[in-house]
């Protein structure tokens, strides 16, 4: 007799223990989706922080003036010799700034009580050394009127992005309330403009007296050849040692230990391989330091067994079948496995590769440990050996420079830094996911 029949009950009716049961499997699954609900806000959260506080630094405040190029200042012999222009230090550059924007002031009417050096203290410090090299490279146009657009320093900036408060500066020795008087006058007049910031995304890092004219775009040529360097090295030794260990050597106590290795190697964590390369690659090898072949070195043993381990599984998800498929009509080992077993694990692969990339271009320590800070190179290497051995940053380790700043606009920098990081490592993320779809094929 039925355990229904037993009790009285009906079958098209629920018995405690199955409501139970049900109710279980409901709180499970609304559990998961609370779950996938806080992790999306999370991400949401995370997501806006970075765009509402990083936007700013692809924004800049300029002022335009137009400054005299007075031949007495910048060529006293009248020879337009280029060695005797290139004697005019940034001092004889000085008094024609501040003329400029005293003229600029006066012109529009603008009272104030301000000495001119002060007037010109709203400008970047910059400005002189963008005047120079512009006189040096245009020596023809000195005697004549040109129009130059500056940056504004750092706390003018900041004002004008709500960064800067008057309240704030009331003990701040860079900039005063007359000279933001003064900055209300020419935002009116529309001398003073905001706009967009292309040198923070081409240009290099600067000292801390000139936040405002930092820029990423150097440290992310120095992550382009460290990326170069570990996809040429990583790439064929992970996938070389991986097949072999899979497919070719021997099950004994030492290839035992050598995946145990590669296992323990993989959660080693990565400012010890910055150890490692800087007492091997600098210490011993004599490398240059803070060179971008050092980085992708370093980055390439710190992401070898992500890609061995991710390459052996691919390899062991291939179905037994295939290779003896291939053995049976008489393909030799290598045959078999050159032939039909790696090409349907070319996905997984390859998919193992840009994740290993990928944790590598986000990697800060080792970068770090072997000298690879900010405000190294000035300029995009021209060569490929330049952009191997010279001096350099990476992205993660300008970021993390910025982050450690005093002045707030290194601050809004690193935010920004992040945004074209998280748009790379996007970009990457996306790149294995479409070549999975595009090699996979089915068994």
């Amino acid at each position: 007799m039925s355990d229904t029949s037993k009790h009285g009950g009906s079958l098209l009716e629920l018995s405690d223990r199955t409501k139970k049961r049900n109710a279980a499997e409901k709180r499970f699954r609304a559990y998961g989706v609370g779950a996938i609900l806080i992790g999306l806000a999370m991400l949401l959260v995370l997501v806006t922080t970075i765009i509402s506080r990083g936007t700013g630094a692809y924004q800049q405040t300029f002022i335009t003036l137009d400054v005299e190029l007075l031949e007495k200042n910048l060529d006293k012999k009248g020879n337009r010799n280029l060695d005797d222009i290139k004697k005019t230090t940034t001092f004889g550059y000085n008094p024609l700034i501040r003329s400029a924007i005293a003229d600029k002031v006066e012109a529009l009417g603008i009272e104030h009580s301000l000495k001119s050096k002060d007037l010109a203290g709203i400008l970047s410090k910059g400005a002189v050394g963008q005047l120079r090299a512009y006189v040096i490279a245009n020596p023809d146009q000195i005697g004549k009127t040109v129009e130059f657009r500056f940056l504004a320093q750092s706390r003018v900036d900041g004002y004008l992005k709500g960064r800067v408060t008057r309240e704030s500066i009331a003990n701040d020795k860079n900039i005063s309330a007359a000279q933001l008087d003064v900055v209300d006058a020419l935002v009116a007049a529309g001398v003073i403009k905001k706009t967009f910031n292309l040198d923070f995304i081409l240009g290099a890092d600067a000292s801390d007296q000139r936040p405002e004219a930092a820029g990423i775009g150097v440290s992310m040529v120095g992550s382009l050849f460290m990326m170069l360097v570990v996809l040429a090295l990583a790439l064929p030794i992970g996938v070389a040692a991986s097949i072999y260990l899979e497919e070719f050597a021997p099950k004994n106590w030492l290839t035992d230990i050598i995946e145990v290795n590669i296992s323990n190697l993989a959660a080693v964590p990565s400012i010890v391989f910055g150890i490692l390369g800087l007492a091997v690659f600098i210490n011993y090898m004599h490398l240059p330091t803070s060179a971008p072949l050092v980085g992708g070195l370093v980055l390439t043993l710190m992401t070898l067994p992500t890609i061995i381990i991710s390459t052996r599984a691919a390899l062991k998800a291939v179905p037994p079948s295939i290779r003896d498929a291939a053995l049976g009509v008489g393909a030799s080992k290598m045959q078999a496995v050159f032939h039909h077993v790696l090409p349907l694990a070319a996905p997984g692969i390859l998919t193992g590769t840009i994740i290993g990339l990928a944790q590598a271009l986000g990697e800060t320590a080792p970068l770090l440990l072997i000298g690879m800070v900010g405000f190294i190179a000035s300029n995009a290497p021209e060569t490929l050996a330049d952009g191997l051995l010279s001096p350099n940053s990476a992205m993660p380790a300008q970021i993390y420079e910025w982050a450690k700043r005093a002045d707030p606009a290194f601050y809004e920098r690193a935010w920004g830094g992040i945004i074209i990081l998280l748009i790379f490592l996007v970009t990457m993320n996306t790149v294995a996911v479409i070549l999975r779809r595009r090699f996979e094929r089915r068994w």
